[in-house]
């Protein structure tokens, strides 16, 4: 096995130790988890690595620190001992992430760790609430919000871009002229996890299911027209979709929100979800 600093690259002999962390917090682990339940724990299949600190004695089965390496870095678990360890693997290589993100304290604590080499970051949002609900909306769904049509990804792509846009501050399109943002998008359709309200052949609303475990579904990428919002659309909307989870899929449904989207939280308030936890987000 790989070592470094006490930490190591974890595969499917440890799928069990993980699930156990992950199960300490689904809703908060819920975008590893997804993964691993479909992946293991195989680097080539998880499209990414689980880093590993174990308690002693070592090989005892149970982590004491556990973070995800891919296309995001993901602090799961672990003291400030272990995200030093997990900063100084992350240092060892290029940087491959374009976010770091997860529960705040274990994202700003590896940030802190990471700073120095990989800062300044283009924007660091500390504060950010994470919700959830496990019953049904406590306001009425949009009927007209439904599942979108692998036909229909021309007409819904533009609005997945202008979300993302406003969102992360980046146009997805830039890098590749927009093809693999394309392929994500029209993946999450052809699974049945993208959803909107069209309107005339153009979307008004829409929202996206990004993570999906056997207990919890995490909404992300919900936006509204710019000149339809102030009308409701977006509360009954993502009420439509947490329904779609909790009653359609039997799962808890959760998202994250800016903290400082005084809207978007009173909206969420109103459709039922609760505040779990916190998470941060780091963006290069």
């Amino acid at each position: 096995m790989l070592r470094l600093a006490g930490a190591r690259v974890l595969d499917d002999r440890d799928v069990s130790a993980v699930r156990a962390v992950l199960d300490e917090d689904p809703i908060a682990s819920c975008m590893v988890a997804a993964r691993v339940e479909i992946a293991g724990a195989d680097p080539w299949r998880l499209g990414g690595e689980l880093w590993g600190l174990e308690g002693r004695p070592a090989r005892s089965g149970r982590l004491t620190g556990l973070c995800f390496s891919g296309p995001n870095l993901i602090p799961l678990a672990g003291n400030r001992a272990a995200l030093r360890h997990f900063a100084d693997r992350a240092l060892r290589r290029h940087r491959m992430c374009s976010s770091l993100v997860g529960p705040a304290d274990l994202v700003m604590g590896l940030w802190q760790e990471l700073e120095p080499v990989w800062g300044p970051a283009r924007e660091v949002r500390p504060h950010q609430p994470l919700l959830a609900m496990g019953g049904s909306p406590t306001i009425a769904p949009d009927p007209l919000v439904r599942p979108v049509r692998p036909d229909e990804l021309d007409q819904y792509l533009p609005a997945a871009v202008a979300m993302f846009t406003e969102e992360v501050g980046v146009d997805p399109c830039l890098e590749d002229g927009g093809a693999g943002y394309r392929a994500r998008v029209a993946e999450l359709i052809a699974g049945g996890r993208a959803f909107a309200r069209f309107e005339r052949g153009e979307v008004v609303y829409k929202a996206e299911i990004g993570a999906l475990s056997a207990k919890v579904g995490q909404i992300q990428g919900v936006w509204v027209r710019p000149d339809r919002r102030g009308q409701g659309l977006g509360a009954t909307g993502t009420a439509a979709v947490a329904d779609r989870l909790v009653r359609g899929l039997g799962r808890t449904a959760s998202l994250y929100v800016n903290g400082f989207n005084a809207p978007a939280r009173a909206a969420y308030r109103r459709i039922g979800f609760s505040e779990v936890g916190r998470y941060a987000t780091v963006l290069f």
